[in-house]
């Protein structure tokens, strides 16, 4: 009896559950995500609408008024003539050599460790920590530490090239050397965090494809492209679009590492924008700046996934 009561009041109590969630039907999923989206609207559509307003005005914060201007922002970032120009488009060009130099290092270099950490071997996990842990590094520490270490004049870096006899070399001040070296820094702090990603797409490739890849003959080489390459496809889409952003969103480590040199060779499009916008007072023309960059970078990400999608037979 006592049984048969506890089940009367369990389905009772299971019952008047599902009538409360039948009684705010549709908008049950909407209450679960309003905490993210009051968020996601404050934080982020918010002052992305806020921005479009400000580049349509000359909106200098030492100035009270901030006049209608319309399209002109945008318009003077066209104009040969024009202020902003020709500083903005140099440090388009700087993004572009370094997004161009840095990302098929950030695709291949990950790859290559994945595939290795995702074999059977003492101290994998061990392993794979150390290649994840520059990561979670800010881009501060990033950034201050290897200013000094590799400084022309005292910097670590050249000290010990002076050991074997070799010549100082400019890491910072020089080209092509800066960009090696802000290459060089940006794989070596982000590269753990794609070849997390790719070990856990290798992880879902059926053991079975290599066994019969195995059975027909297929060297090491072969199960690489035909089974490995095939089976991380939607990872390798996902890790190529990701780098491709962030690389063309560089600003930490030109800012701390190089300081936009030699001369401003190394000044990219967020340190034009951040220049503008802060150092200028011109957020108008810094807002229609970013935008034109978003722009830019949301055509390359949809040309990109064009171009890698898995196409169905």
């Amino acid at each position: 009896m006592a049984v048969q009561a506890s089940a009367g009041v369990i389905r009772k109590r299971r019952a008047r559950a599902s009538t409360a969630v039948r009684g705010y039907g549709a908008a049950t999923p909407y209450l679960f995500l309003a905490p993210y989206l009051l968020l996601f609207l404050v934080f982020v559509i918010g002052p992305a609408i806020f921005g479009i307003w400000m580049s349509l005005h000359d909106w200098d914060f030492q100035l009270p008024g901030k006049p209608w201007v319309g399209l002109q922002n945008y318009k003077d970032l066209f104009d040969p003539l024009s202020a902003t120009a020709e500083p903005f488009w140099h440090g388009m060009r700087a993004t572009g050599i370094f997004t161009i130099a840095s990302v098929p290092f950030l695709v291949a270099v990950p790859l290559g460790l994945a595939v290795l950490l995702n074999r059977e071997f003492p101290g994998r996990t061990f392993f794979r920590a150390v290649y994840f842990a520059p990561f979670v590094l800010g881009v501060a520490v990033i950034g201050l530490m290897f200013r000094y270490i590799l400084d022309t004049n005292f910097g670590i870096l050249n000290a010990f090239l002076e050991l074997f006899g070799l010549p100082e070399i400019g890491w910072t001040n020089d080209q092509p050397w800066a960009w090696v070296s802000l290459v060089g820094v940006t794989v070596w702090w982000t590269a753990g965090f794609n070849a997390i990603i790719y070990l856990a797409g290798l992880q879902d490739i059926p053991a079975e494809q290599y066994e019969a890849a195995e059975l027909d003959g297929a060297g090491s080489w072969q199960k690489f492209r035909n089974v490995t390459l095939p089976g991380l496809r939607p990872v390798s889409v996902f890790i190529v679009i990701i780098t491709l952003l962030a690389s063309a969103n560089m600003f930490g480590q030109a800012l701390l590492v190089t300081q936009g040199a030699p001369g401003d060779t190394t000044t990219t499009a967020l340190m034009v924008i951040t220049d503008t916008g802060f150092s200028q007072f011109r957020m108008g023309q810094a807002a229609a700046m970013s935008y034109l960059l978003a722009l830019c970078l949301a055509i390359v990400a949809l040309i990109t996934f064009a171009l890698m999608r898995e196409r169905k037979s």
